[in-house]
């Protein structure tokens, strides 16, 4: 049982990544233009969101006893990066204007970082379907 519900888990942390990102991104230009800052702020909590979705992701890794080093390894590195890259980048395109530095140049990290982080649930799902332990 424990197994089946750690499989459900990850697939909805899958699902929840890409309707996350979609709901960012895809439905924004059905937004009436005047609410600009509305949409920023919307888009910062976002990227909390995501962080803090991870943070707990890599507490249930670190608990778990469902996938060997090497994969937790390479869960790690992946969430790391996807969300210095998804939601750091979020973090800077949703205050680039109290910035010097305009964020809309390296916008194309946050697509980047949202695979890294569907990539991470990817492989714990894996990882859990070829554990040997039930």
């Amino acid at each position: 049982m424990n197994k089946t519900l750690l499989i459900i888990g990850c697939i909805l942390g899958i699902l929840g990544i890409i309707l996350g990102a979609f709901a960012a991104h895809g439905l924004e230009k059905l937004v009436d233009e005047k609410l600009v800052d509305a949409d920023a702020i919307k888009s910062f909590e976002t990227g909390v969101r995501y962080q803090i979705y991870h943070a707990f992701f890599l507490l249930i890794l670190g608990s778990s006893s469902f996938v060997n080093l090497k994969t937790k390894k390479t869960i790690f590195y992946l969430v790391i990066f996807g969300v210095v890259f998804f939601s750091g980048s979020i973090y800077g395109l949703a205050t680039n204007e109290m910035s010097s530095f305009d964020f809309e140049s390296i916008a194309l990290i946050t697509p980047i970082g949202g695979v890294l982080l569907i990539t991470a649930w990817i492989v714990m799902l894996v990882g859990i379907i070829r554990s040997k332990v039930d």
